[in-house]
């Protein structure tokens, strides 16, 4: 059974092909190791029914007995052989049949778990750029592990906890027809009754279990969030604050706990009360009826016995419905979230992609990030192989968004981009990334050693390359002075090292990766003067007979490229050399006379005069609207002037 989640165009080829329904979705994975469930689902069968076929074993033993009366002769083995051997096979057959399944169980789960896990992180690999930015990574792996562990617990739901029940009853049922047809009719109408009470009161008490358990969750993020900045709350004297701010969770959580666990009583007793209205009734009526001669003695006993498996199976219905109920809500949430249409999908038709020589082209571009909020209109661009061009611009002028188009992170919604001469969309994602070097403002580095992070940049390099990355970008030295050296682990994120130490290690990478095409987006913006001196001459020669896009707020360190490119307002106003752009006395002019040090600021006003600055969308960590409007709106009350170049001092 299968159904396709999305039209054709909207799952990347990379990707697997998941249901986006949880009950499809549940069903994808069970298909896949059918043979294993069938196997699982049969051992249980057997072993359910081994379980319930014992009273009506115990029951021939007794028939037996009572027909021998007075004639028993003490060879009891021989005249009881046949319900004995029937006994002991069932009571070996549960033990063997339930612990193959267990075994099967404890084999199996680990391994399923691992296949959702790893399809699941198959497909949020192909979600775009966008889907990321707007999802905290822990939300997303916490989704993906949820997930996982709740396709398994329906799984063992079914397996372990519904369908027993389900034998036990109608077997329970079958034997009691032979017996007696009313014995049987008043177990199953007890039955019917108690499934749907337990499934009822599971419903009404979901709601309670949800806000219990969202209580639970707040309080543990408040209290991650505590500690976390425990060092904030000494330094400003606030730890008996941090007290009763969480004493104040605390209080809303036991209410929400409280509400549910009475709740959850309320189940237990209907639970208690439906156990003592079988065993009184089925005992009562059994012996009414062997009373007035209508059943035997064995008959009494299986009734009886029956009642007591009965009782012992369904006791905690209500709180296995609620589970059930719980863990399908946990795949709903996984699958919502995580299995969306991809945004940026490789053609059909696409190839893997080799860039020799680096030309860009942008032809026709027009771009937004959404609906209303237009960045390009109607972009040309040439930029030749071997060129090193530098992007000048305030936050918000479209410099970030044309790298994020180069590097296919978005799709253009007119127009063309291409490499050599193809279009970037008939690449493969992976073979363009491949051949694209990119030095982050702020780079973030995996939880291993420098060694690893360094080589990410190419796999197969040896140590010695790694090492002589490192050292055309300066990081060496202090990777000398560690206590591993390069075996050290860097932390999260790479929170152990420094700004500067992290963006050596990023430039190291690069370098190593040796890629046709290489972005800087501000990579020398947390080093020293000193150290981004060094580094800069080492990046003049990294960048020879290379594509280079720079992107810069310290002017000073493009000024020595081929060309550079003024962007304001989704426009490319300024095309040209340093020295020509200065010549010419126009916004590239006033930016390099208006800055202190080469240093342009996000901070600062629009260069463009022509209209107040609009609105425009940025990529995740610009200000879209926010402070620079406030910023317009301000130099207007005070009479500056729009156009005007603000001076920093450092």
């Amino acid at each position: 059974m299968k159904s396709s989640a999305f039209p054709i165009g909207q799952r990347s080829p990379q990707a697997p092909d998941l249901p986006a329904s949880p009950l499809f979705f549940v069903l994808h994975f069970v298909r896949e190791r059918f043979a294993w469930y069938f196997s699982m689902f049969a051992l249980e069968s057997g072993h359910a029914a081994c379980g319930i076929l014992l009273p009506y074993a115990i029951a021939e033993i007794i028939r037996h007995v009572t027909q021998l009366g007075d004639h028993f002769d003490g060879d009891w083995i021989g005249t009881l052989r046949t319900p004995l051997i029937f006994f002991i096979a069932l009571a070996l057959g549960e033990v063997v049949l339930s612990r193959a399944s267990g075994a099967l169980q404890f084999y199996f789960a680990p391994v399923q778990r691992q296949a959702v896990t790893r399809a699941l992180y198959a497909w949020l690999q192909q979600h775009s750029h966008r889907y990321l930015s707007d999802n905290f990574a822990g939300a997303l792996a916490h989704r993906i592990s949820e997930t996982s562990v709740a396709v398994n617990q329906i799984s063992w739901a079914i397996l372990f906890d519904f369908w027993p029940v389900f034998i036990v009853f109608g077997v329970s049922i079958a034997l009691l027809f032979q017996a007696h047809t009313h014995l049987a009719l008043f177990v199953f109408a007890w039955a019917v009754v108690f499934v749907f009470l337990s499934w009822w009161l599971a419903m009404r008490c979901r709601p309670y279990a949800v806000k219990s358990a969202a209580a639970r969750s707040a309080t543990t993020g408040k209290l991650v969030d505590s500690v976390t900045n425990l060092f904030s709350a000494r330094l400003f004297a606030r730890l008996g604050f941090e007290r009763a701010y969480l004493d104040e969770q605390l209080t809303i959580e036991l209410k929400a706990v409280r509400r549910a666990m009475w709740y959850s009583e309320r189940v237990r007793w209907f639970q208690f009360c439906a156990a003592a209205v079988l065993k009184i009734g089925i005992l009562w009526y059994s012996l009414e009826l062997w009373g007035q001669g209508r059943i035997g003695v064995a008959e009494f006993v299986l009734a009886t016995g029956l009642a007591l498996h009965i009782i012992n199976e369904a006791r905690n219905l209500s709180r296995r419905f609620l589970d059930f109920f719980e863990f399908i809500g946990n795949v709903h949430n996984g699958v919502h979230v995580l299995i969306r249409p991809h945004e940026v999908v490789d053609a059909p038709e696409a190839k893997p992609a080799v860039i020799l020589r680096g030309e860009i082209e942008f032809s026709g571009v027009g771009f937004g990030y959404g609906e209303g909020q237009r960045i390009f209109n109607e972009l040309n661009l040439r930029i030749p192989a071997g060129q090193r061009v530098g992007l000048v611009g305030f936050s918000g002028s479209g410099k970030s968004s044309f790298v994020n188009l180069l590097l296919r992170l978005y799709d253009p919604q007119q127009g063309r981009i291409l490499v050599d001469g193809q279009d970037i969309r008939l690449m493969h994602q992976e073979s363009l990334h491949a051949q694209i070097g990119l030095i982050p403002q702020d780079p973030s580095l995996f939880h291993r050693s420098l060694l690893e992070n360094i080589r990410y940049g190419r796999m197969e390099a040896s140590d010695e390359e790694v090492v002589e990355a490192a050292r055309k970008a300066h990081a060496h030295e202090f990777i000398s002075q560690m206590d591993e050296g390069y075996r050290s682990m860097v932390g999260e994120r790479g929170v152990k090292l420094s700004g500067g130490q992290r963006q050596r290690i990023a430039i190291a990478r690069v370098i190593l990766k040796n890629a046709p095409i290489l972005i800087l987006d501000e990579a020398t913006a947390s080093l020293d003067s000193v150290t981004e001196k060094a580094i800069q001459e080492t990046m003049d020669e990294v960048m020879r007979d290379k594509t280079v896009i720079v992107i810069a707020h310290r002017l000073s360190t493009i000024a020595h490229l081929d060309r550079i490119l003024v962007f304001d307002q989704g426009r490319i106003v300024e095309d040209g050399k340093h020295a020509g752009l200065l010549a010419l006395g126009g916004v590239y002019h006033r930016l390099w006379s208006g800055q202190a040090g080469g240093f342009l600021s996000d901070d600062d006003l629009p260069v463009s005069a022509a209209a107040p600055t609009p609105i425009f969308p940025t990529t995740p960590g610009d200000d879209p609207g926010g402070e620079a409007p406030r910023r317009d709106a301000q130099a207007a009350e005070d009479g500056i002037c729009a156009d005007a170049a603000v001076v920093h001092v450092a």
